[in-house]
């Protein structure tokens, strides 16, 4: 049982890893290269190099991918190449497929900007997707999550930081519009990757006083299976004393206890406050510490 268990989450974990290929590689074929796009990436680099080595973009993609790759195994590890392997791979075939289907492809929507709003934002669910799932599309992302690991610097201002400098490469074969388009380009993208990334790892740090306490604590523990710990507190004016029940959610928990809440004690007293990064044994449910 076990073993098919892992299988399904493996099969499960490349899955999301194709889909966030798939779509760094349309946001490539179908947005950066009709639109002379140079953004901060691998894929902003081979746009530059296959005018100095007449290859296909997808060609181009791939041999960039395995130096960096070569990078990832040394620095980040054999489990992050492993998967970081197959999105490398993968999104250079989706982009070869997309450049057999869609020959010569012209801007879809002839206009420079909205070609790059449409390409950062397509790229940034690609690389979020990736990054959630401890993989990469490859390329300039590996740099950023070695600088991650080392140097505890958010992924969206280390793709930025590597990204600025494959944008400036640009001026050696494009003019200073494109140079001023990829720089504000890979800014955005590094900010809204960043802010995605946030937003999947967010939870909520939620704090209740309520005379029904024991029932809350119950329902925190046995129904959402998460723990908590209990606080001495009371009250300015009563002078009740009552503990505080202080617990971590996910969004989705979240919504369950304060319905709960609304049921069994419309007038708790709840404050609740967001958390974008949590260490420790917060996955370790069921736990229970009194202070």
């Amino acid at each position: 049982m076990g073993d098919t268990n892992s299988k399904k989450e493996v099969v499960k974990e490349y899955g999301i890893i194709t889909v966030g290929s798939f779509l760094v590689a349309v946001a490539v074929s179908m947005f950066m290269v009709p639109g002379n796009l140079v953004m901060g990436s691998v894929s902003g680099l081979a746009l530059v190099l296959i005018h100095f080595i007449p290859i296909r973009m997808s060609v181009m993609n791939l041999i960039l991918n395995i130096f960096f790759l070569i990078l990832g195994f040394i620095f980040i590890g054999k489990d992050f190449g492993a998967k970081t392997v197959y999105a490398a791979v993968i999104s250079p075939v989706f982009i070869y497929i997309l450049e057999g289907i869609f020959p010569n492809l012209t801007s879809l929507t002839q206009d420079t900007w909205l070609d790059l709003l449409c390409c950062i934002l397509i790229v940034s669910v690609g690389q979020t997707i990736l990054f959630n799932a401890n993989a990469s599309s490859g390329g300039l992302d590996i740099p950023a999550k070695i600088m991650n690991k080392y140097f505890h610097v958010d992924l969206g201002k280390g793709v930025t930081f590597f990204g600025l400098l494959t944008v400036v490469s640009s001026i050696l074969v494009y003019d200073t519009r494109t140079l001023i388009v990829g720089i504000l380009g890979t800014y955005l993208n590094g900010v809204v990757v960043d802010e995605f990334i946030s937003g999947f790892s967010r939870k909520k740090r939620v704090c209740i006083l309520s005379d029904y306490h024991e029932e809350i604590e119950r329902f925190i523990m046995q129904d959402i299976n998460r723990g908590l710990t209990l606080y001495k507190a009371a009250g300015g004016y009563e002078r009740k004393e009552r503990p505080e029940i202080v617990t971590i959610l996910a969004k989705n928990e979240y919504g369950k206890l304060l319905s709960y809440i609304r049921e069994v004690d419309p007038n708790a007293f709840v404050t609740v406050t967001s958390v974008s990064e949590i260490m420790g044994i917060w996955n370790s449910r069921g736990r229970v510490r009194r202070l």
